[in-house]
């Protein structure tokens, strides 16, 4: 999308406002479907640089994650960005990773979306 939905910032303006991480969405970014839940930027860059942190090979990149992030003040404090944990990537029945990830997507990248999270059940 070249403007970003104003549904879906309004969404993720809550989330910010809210500090939750319960609201699971479901979008498709360039062809890609990614389901899973929202999380405050704070909340996700802090949990990113826990696992890194954690690793003996990617430590060192914690520390980008902690920084503070920039000034929205010029845009008005809207979010640009979604950031989701407990999140996978579905191809056909399978979800990637199986445990979930952490994924952050622009907005303005967004071609479609629904409120909720895609899970499959084999029978």
């Amino acid at each position: 999308m070249s403007n970003p939905d104003d549904l879906l910032v309004a969404i993720a303006a809550a989330v910010e406002a809210e500090r939750s991480n319960q609201m699971s969405l479901t979008v498709v970014v360039g062809g890609a479907v990614l389901t899973g839940r929202l999380a405050p930027e704070v909340v996700w860059r802090e949990r990113v640089a826990e696992v890194l942190r954690d690793s003996d090979r990617l430590g060192p990149f914690a520390d980008v994650f902690r920084r503070p992030r920039g000034d929205r003040s010029d845009r008005g404090g809207t979010p640009t960005h979604l950031h989701f944990h407990l999140a996978r990537i579905l191809q056909g029945s399978l979800g990637i990773p199986e445990t979930g990830g952490m994924y952050r997507v622009a907005i303005e990248d967004v071609g479609a979306w629904t409120v909720g999270d895609f899970s499959y059940v084999d029978r």
